[in-house]
């Protein structure tokens, strides 16, 4: 018993002493108004620049076949060059923001604007360096719409 009471001791004084270090990402709350939740932690992350985060408005499922996701993105964080095979349409929400398909120029992004993405066009979007930035992210096409996930979007190419 006393042994267990020594790992409970030691665990909650580590804890208190040195937060944060289990490697878990920090989640901060975005400094802007929006309607839906900020979420959790983006779980796809490793397909992004930065930090994000994800809140499913409708998962997908086989009655709707429409997966409709809240992102938040904090300040240059973007995603990195994909295409979805069925298309995706993106409803700006809050906050500056960037689109851009692969050859052409990119585009700034404000509350209200629409992007609607063509099946298989290569596109990357994200915040702009200095703001937060929010859409709702809906995948057409489903449920055969499939992500291909390319390379991330280089420094360059982002400012």
């Amino acid at each position: 018993m006393k042994l267990n009471l020594y790992k409970i001791c030691f665990l909650a004084m580590t804890t208190i002493i040195f937060p944060n270090q289990t490697g878990a990402q920090e989640m901060k709350k975005a400094p802007i108004d929006t309607i839906f939740e900020q979420g959790e932690v983006n779980p796809y992350g490793k397909f992004f620049t930065g930090q994000t985060y994800l809140t499913m408005l409708n998962p997908n499922d086989e009655v709707f076949n429409a997966p409709i996701g809240n992102v938040t993105f904090e300040p240059g964080a973007r995603t990195n060059w994909h295409k979805h095979s069925g298309g995706q349409i993106l409803l700006v929400l809050s906050g500056e923001g960037r689109y851009q398909e692969r050859g052409k120029e990119i585009q700034i992004l404000h509350k209200g604007d629409v992007v609607r993405i063509a099946p298989s066009v290569e596109h990357w979007h994200g915040a702009s360096p200095d703001s937060w930035f929010t859409h709702i992210s809906v995948e057409t096409n489903a449920p055969n719409n499939k992500a291909e996930w390319l390379e991330p979007v280089k420094d360059e190419e982002y400012k």
